[in-house]
């Protein structure tokens, strides 16, 4: 340990002790099995390896003191393990405090009389190198704690992965996959497809977190260009509450499928929250539901369709100067949302109605379309939600 003081007297005690190290970590251990519940039964820490351990620790605190250097590993080790072994983190805290009290106690037995005054003045340093043992076991055991915690997360990823994707394995083992991502019995499950507004980053923000606050179980997967995940709805918490929940953190355009009562339906409502992730308008951080606009979800389904369509009734429009083509499209969508009335389409684009009736009429001539007509106005409908949804204008 950089920088330790510790008075010659002190150092020969410590040194004097080493070799005992072995039948002090065994005593030390009886010690914490004694003062410690969850050491005592030895199904959590066997009482071999917990002595093994102190016998370590043990040899570390003399050998450091001393001035020794340390044979063995440090017993950080110890702190990976009991993370491994999900010892309660203050539990480990504790065993090392006991353990360090009791070397103290046996340095003050062994001392030789005349130097137990000199032991007292170095305490400060003696408890410098434990409390430094303990920090150095605490950094491990965090550090360990978060390997673990990112390794279930990888893991978790991978088969929520398999499961969206339909792998066999997955699909055949849908039980064990639901005991193993906490999705277990359901009124249904729900898939989410939401876009990732920047590479690996999420289009649902911490979206596990604020269901799980709602009590509703869920496991999701982050790609570099996904976000995607399978909630387990409960009695009180449906497709509704959901929608509601997920709008209140999404960053990106987000799908989400019909309701399905099976695991091994996982793959075919991915899909559904695909399509339903691709009816919502590009660049929105909106929430498109399957089968609430059939129109937008079948037009999404088929891009390269939408694509062919609107360049048989649009081409005209939009190769029109880019100022030019977003009056007329934004004054054929609100002429259509008012149903044809111009007056009402003139009120909402803050304009006079004449002026919409001139835009609509430039229309017409474009295209070859006569909106007096259903199915020219219907096909032009149709034309500008593909526009939409591919993101055109």
């Amino acid at each position: 340990m950089d920088g330790l003081t510790v008075v010659p007297e002190v150092r020969a005690l410590c040194l004097r002790l080493l070799p005992e190290s072995d039948d002090l970590g065994a005593a030390m251990a009886a010690r914490i099995r004694r003062e410690i519940p969850v050491y005592d039964d030895g199904d959590v820490v066997p009482h071999d390896e917990l002595v093994g351990s102190c016998q370590v620790n043990a040899r570390y605190i003399l050998a450091t003191i001393a001035g020794e250097p340390a044979a063995e590993a440090t017993p950080t080790e110890t702190g990976i393990l009991r993370a491994e072994q999900g010892v309660p983190y203050a539990m480990v805290l504790q065993a090392f405090r006991v353990g360090s009290r009791f070397l103290w106690e046996v340095l003050v037995e062994r001392a030789d009389p005349e130097h137990r005054d000199t032991l007292l003045l170095a305490a400060a340093d003696i408890w410098a190198v434990s409390d430094q043992l303990a920090a150095d076991v605490t950094d491990a055991y965090r550090r360990s704690i978060a390997d673990r915690a990112r390794r279930d997360a990888e893991a978790r990823a991978v088969l929520v992965g398999a499961l969206l994707d339909g792998e066999p394995d997955a699909v055949t083992h849908v039980g064990r996959a639901a005991g193993m991502l906490d999705l277990g019995r359901a009124s249904g499950y729900v898939v989410v497809s939401a876009e990732s507004p920047a590479p690996g980053a999420e289009g649902l923000v911490d979206v596990e977190r604020v269901l799980r606050r709602a009590n509703v179980r869920s496991a999701w997967r982050l790609d570099h260009d996904r976000h995607e995940g399978v909630v387990a709805l409960r009695l009180g918490f449906g497709l509704d509450q959901l929608v509601a929940a997920l709008e209140g953190v999404a960053d990106a355009r987000v799908g989400v499928s019909r309701e399905v009562g099976r695991l091994d339906e996982v793959p075919e409502a991915r899909c559904q929250a695909r399509v339903a992730c691709a009816a919502v308008s590009p660049g929105a951080a909106a929430v498109g539901r399957f089968g609430s606009d059939p129109l937008a979800v079948l037009l999404a389904s088929s891009p390269d369709q939408a694509r062919a369509l609107v360049d048989a009734v649009l081409a005209p429009v939009l190769a029109l100067p880019e100022d030019d083509r977003s009056v007329v499209i934004d004054t054929a969508r609100a002429w259509l949302a008012a149903g044809g009335s111009t007056s009402t389409a003139a009120q909402q684009l803050h304009v006079h109605r004449n002026t919409v009736r001139y835009r609509i009429r430039r229309l017409e001539e474009a295209t070859g379309r006569d909106l007096a007509r259903p199915v020219d106005a219907a096909e032009l409908y149709v034309a500008l939600e593909c526009v939409r949804i591919l993101g055109l204008a």
